[in-house]
């Protein structure tokens, strides 16, 4: 059996053992959410076992690999000031990054073109909400319950503990310490500690008190209180009002869905975007800028009919193939497929033609922007994983150091969000669409006790009339009210409790020429964050023979400086011409850097590599006499010839993605160059030349004849 053969067979046999656990750790999650406790302990063990096993594959297929340079990368991200910890000179803060320099302007460039690629093309109504946020928003939406932990406080300290964690490290050094503890009495710790995010306050208390587990003063612990994982804060002086710094920005969107569709002439589908950052209080950040405290996101809300979530533009993208890695394929042979977008929807894999549309238009940003293809997948949420609201859900996952990382989240999250806003504040969060030609209807004719009303409801007369209007448009939901009326005499609506006496109604029919209903949502979620961090790890890599020699791949359209610019020498002249150059590319919006020190000119180009810069171009003596210059390719290190004044023109059409450097080489002459000193063939069109480049500059002879 040849080495890929037997590598091969190792990646077979790893699949098949992710699939298992991916397939145990879902009848995991079942069990606890079923609450049958005594089947857990055997499941998470067979569980264990396979992720140990797999492990073991994993280093076999990696050995003799070569292994992505963690090292240098980070002294690479932090030397030149990509990304630095935040308060550095103070010791730091988990979880808080500052972005230097050239990250901020990789930053920058990659958000202007999701506008353009999402916003601009797909003419999306994009808006900045408040990043402070109302409580009463966030308990609508459900965050202020499930952003909650229980927490304990060590009373001397202050020092905040995460009280299920605490009762599982007890457990662990209580069973570490014990190496003969009985089988059956370790069995009993080890169901405790499997159960522990699931215990009551008072339940939790009992038991950290029984594992005596206390705080670095060496006391008890506090009694345990919910910890809300979003920042709250008080809004407005006298402190009564709560706020939250907000986790997401979807809500800003949703609870101004009126007026947006009012802007849009109340026409749907439509969508509308938002980008901006989000916060949470992250009780254990790690692995750098994957998990932190606050994190740039952007969020598009595709707001849709829910009987028809075609997509007009859908055909534009249909034969767009992606890698899919369906909860079938996760849950059996652990293998992903690489499908057209078009088929996968046809065959019901994704759920429809605006979740596939948007999955596509995912894929072809990340191919812009840099991101490497191959280790680009789109992975479906399991059964066990989906919110009861959703009906499909897709994450794109991007391979780096740490694994697959989930990095935009693409949901259709039905009509949840759009209901619980309306049922909570009282306001309708509908669209209509009309109906050619006119279709008959039957719906219930109803008519008030207002006096009635009024005594049994007060000031929610209106709200309760109205919740009744609503239903009796359609008859299908009207009639289990009118049932119960006349069965009971009475029935319940929305809380409020209505009987027979106070409405009376008729069943009738009539033509109508528009219907209203409460649009689905389709949301693409992206962490930009995540995709930056990403994208630094797939640009970065090391000139072969020369781990020493580090470099940034990153795309033209997105590098933070487009081109440097250098003089061979210190020459006034030449320094001249340098600013001549640079002045234009930058008039023309093009990020320049310049360097005139007096570095050998293989370090000036080193320099840029680090910093991932596509383009140097070179003033030398040569210069000076025919107003052409050397325009250098980063990745490649092959240089070309021409006049200055195509300089800028050329980059604008390659940074615009409208020429590639390949053209280039075939309209310009070739230029071999020794990056450092030493002496080196060229050809030009006015035959070989030797070039010489050192300290002092660059010169051209004629080559020795045979």
């Amino acid at each position: 059996m040849t080495q890929e053969d037997n590598k091969q067979e190792l990646q077979d046999r790893l699949d098949a053992l992710n699939a298992q656990i991916t397939k145990q750790g879902s009848h995991v999650r079942q069990l606890k959410k079923d609450g049958i406790a005594d089947a857990i302990g055997e499941a998470v063990e067979q569980l264990q076992a396979l992720k140990l096993e797999a492990a073991t594959l994993q280093d076999k297929l990696q050995a003799g690999e070569t292994q992505f340079n963690r090292k240098s990368f980070d002294d690479l991200i932090l030397r030149k000031m990509f990304v630095i910890p935040s308060f550095e000179i103070h010791g730091g803060v988990k979880g808080l990054f500052d972005l230097g320099p050239p990250a901020c302007a990789l930053k920058a460039a990659m958000i202007d073109m999701w506008r353009k690629h999402f916003v601009l093309a797909e003419n999306m109504l994009e808006m900045e909400c408040t990043c402070l946020t109302p409580q009463v928003v966030l308990k609508t939406s459900g965050h202020v319950d499930r952003f909650t932990d229980l927490m304990v406080k060590d009373p001397a300290t202050g020092e905040c503990f995460r009280a299920d964690k605490l009762l599982e490290d007890a457990i662990d050094d209580l069973i570490e310490k014990n190496p003969t503890m009985p089988n059956a009495e370790k069995e009993e710790h080890l169901k405790i500690q499997r159960q522990a995010d699931a215990f009551s306050p008072t339940e939790l208390d009992e038991l950290l008190v029984k594992y005596n587990c206390k705080g670095p003063s060496g006391e008890a612990y506090s009694p345990s209180f919910p910890f809300n994982l979003m920042f709250q804060t008080s809004i407005g002086p006298e402190g009564t009002a709560v706020g939250y710094l907000r986790p997401e920005t979807a809500q800003g969107l949703f609870v101004n869905f009126r007026r947006l569709l009012d802007l849009n002439a109340g026409k749907t589908p439509f969508a509308a975007a938002q980008i901006g950052l989000g916060f949470r209080n992250e009780i254990a950040p790690r692995s750098g800028l994957l998990r932190v405290r606050e994190f740039c996101m952007g969020e598009i809300e595709h707001f849709v009919n829910p009987n028809d979530k075609s997509h007009p533009n859908f055909a534009s993208v249909a034969g767009k193939e992606l890698v899919l890695f369906g909860r079938d394929d996760q849950l059996g042979s652990g293998k992903t497929k690489t499908v057209a977008i078009g088929e996968a929807v046809k065959s019901g894999l994704v759920n429809n033609e605006t979740l596939g549309y948007f999955m596509a238009r995912t894929q072809l940003y990340m191919e812009k922007i840099g991101m490497d293809p191959k280790r680009l997948r789109f992975r479906q949420h399991l059964t066990t994983e989906m919110a009861h609201y959703a009906t499909d859900c897709w994450d794109l996952e991007i391979q780096s150091s740490y694994g697959w990382v989930e990095c935009v989240g693409h949901a259709d999250r039905a009509c949840y969000d759009l209901e619980v806003h309306s049922k909570a504040t009282k306001t309708p969060m509908v669209a209509t669409e009309k109906v050619d030609p006119p279709v008959g209807i039957e719906y219930a004719k109803i008519k008030f006790d207002r006096k009635l009303l009024g005594q049994a409801f007060k000031q929610d007369q209106r709200i309760v009339s109205g919740l009744l209007d609503g239903l009796a448009e359609d008859w299908k939901n009207f009639e289990p009210i009118a049932t119960a009326l006349d069965t009971d005499g009475k029935t319940t609506v929305d809380g409020f409790e209505i009987t027979k006496e106070m409405v009376s109604w008729t069943k009738s029919s009539k033509k109508v020429h528009e219907v209203k209903f409460t649009p689905s949502v389709i949301e693409p979620s992206f962490g930009m964050g995540r995709i930056l961090y990403s994208l630094l790890e797939h640009s970065f890599y090391t000139r072969e023979g020369d781990e020493q020699r580090t470099v940034m791949r990153f795309n033209p359209q997105v590098a933070p400086q487009k081109c440097a610019v250098f003089p061979i020498s210190s020459n006034a002249e030449c320094n001249a011409v340098v600013d001549e150059i640079a002045a234009d590319l930058m008039d023309s919006d093009l990020a320049t850097r310049v360097d005139k020190s007096s570095a050998a000119l293989g370090r000036r180009y080193a320099r840029t590599d680090e910093l991932g810069v596509p383009f140097a171009v070179t003033v030398d003596f040569e210069t000076l006499k025919d107003n052409t210059v050397t325009l250098r390719e980063r990745d490649s290190m092959k240089q070309v010839r021409l006049p200055k004044s195509e300089i800028t023109p050329l980059l604008m059409r390659i940074v615009h993605g409208k020429l590639n450097w390949d053209a280039v080489t075939k309209k310009y002459p070739l230029v071999q160059v020794d990056e450092g000193d030493g002496v080196v063939a060229e050809s030009t069109e006015k035959g070989p030349t030797v070039v010489e480049t050192t300290s002092r500059g660059r010169f051209r002879r004629p080559a020795p004849q045979n």
